[in-house]
């Protein structure tokens, strides 16, 4: 979703967070970070990559203002003074919010990076972005010495650059919705505690979070209506018809999904009365018409489960991709001589 090519960090200053939960103390530095070029060269990429490849968008959302949204605020004031004082000062009234949103002994202490960015391609277009990333977790490393005229090891913890743990990035651009607000969390141990009580965001109002909704709903249905009424196999089909249907149109209509996808009314229904119940539910709204997002099809797809397991230790994997194989080549019956039912599969070669 971004580019990082002629990015460049600014600022950046480190924080620690506690938890408020067990009556911890925050620590805070007074001075920005200092890198030397090897630093700063593995920093850069540690924090930008991992929002390459994200596919959704927030804004920031309050039940009032959303002027009066903490993050929101703060990191309004650094773009408009991007003073170090104006930096320093709000980097710590963020690490104070952080805190006061762990109210479980779950939520993890650890390091807070934050960080101004410079150059930042998001649509065609270079902006400034601040970054705000927790490190929650930190790996096992050997660290050789020289201990007067041998070389000995210790174990030492540190950062490790393969993962990061949470991490947002709250860009200088705003669109009708409001500003746009990107974020990872690779260790959701609590799923409320970052994206809703700290940034207190919501998915943008655009096609991919249509499409996630609607996708969502049809493996839903498959696994609540479709699999124990017509079985796994009929479930497949579904699923992998679905995927076909979002793969060859360029946006989705309601009703002309409906008649494409089920051939009997009652299934139509069925589908209608369950789309009613799943947006009561999850308080959403399906779309009738919207456009398709590719990169979230691809993402959610991975979601859905077409694997057909047995009893016997057996299982067979459809391929989600592939809507006319089960019906083609995958056959159900019943031996009346082992009592036991079977599936049969046609094939030309092994793979």
């Amino acid at each position: 979703m971004i580019k990082r090519t002629r990015t460049e960090i600014n600022k950046c200053i480190i924080h620690k967070v506690a938890n408020k939960y067990n009556s911890g103390q925050n620590a805070f530095s007074e001075s920005l970070v200092r890198f030397d070029e090897e630093s700063y060269e593995l920093l850069l990429p540690f924090l930008l990559k991992p929002f390459g490849s994200v596919t959704q968008s927030y804004r920031f959302s309050h039940h009032a203002d959303v002027r009066l949204n903490e993050i929101n605020k703060y990191t309004s004031d650094i773009f408009e003074d991007d003073s170090n004082e104006v930096f320093i000062e709000h980097s710590k009234n963020i690490v104070n919010h952080l805190y006061e949103q762990s109210n479980s002994a779950n939520i993890k202490t650890g390091d807070v990076i934050v960080a101004y960015f410079e150059g930042i391609e998001y649509k065609d277009v270079l902006t400034e972005a601040v970054g705000i990333f927790k490190i929650e977790s930190k790996v096992d490393f050997f660290q050789t010495y020289l201990d007067d005229d041998s070389f000995d090891v210790v174990v030492q913890k540190g950062i490790s650059t393969k993962r990061l743990d949470k991490g947002c990035l709250i860009l200088n651009s705003t669109d009708a919705e409001g500003t746009v607000v990107l974020s990872v969390d690779n260790n959701q141990y609590d799923a409320q505690y970052w994206i809703k009580n700290f940034l207190s965001v919501k998915y943008a109002d655009d096609r991919n979070l249509h499409t996630q909704n609607y996708l969502e709903m049809c493996k839903e249905f498959s696994e609540e209506v479709i699999k124990p009424e017509f079985g796994k196999q009929e479930q497949s089909n579904f699923l992998a018809n679905t995927v076909d249907y979002f793969k060859e149109h360029e946006s989705v209509d309601y009703h002309g999904f409906k008649d494409e996808i089920f051939e009997e009314d009652k299934h139509k229904d069925l589908f209608e009365d369950y789309k009613q119940h799943f947006e009561k539910l999850n308080d959403v709204l399906i779309r009738n018409n919207f456009e398709v997002s590719d990169v979230v099809l691809k993402k959610e797809k991975s979601k859905f489960k077409t694997e057909i397991k047995l009893d016997t230790n057996i299982q067979i994997k459809i391929d989600v991709d592939a809507p006319d194989a089960s019906a083609e080549y995958l056959e159900q019956g019943y031996d009346e001589d082992k009592k036991m039912k079977f599936y049969k599969v046609y094939y030309n070669t092994e793979k």
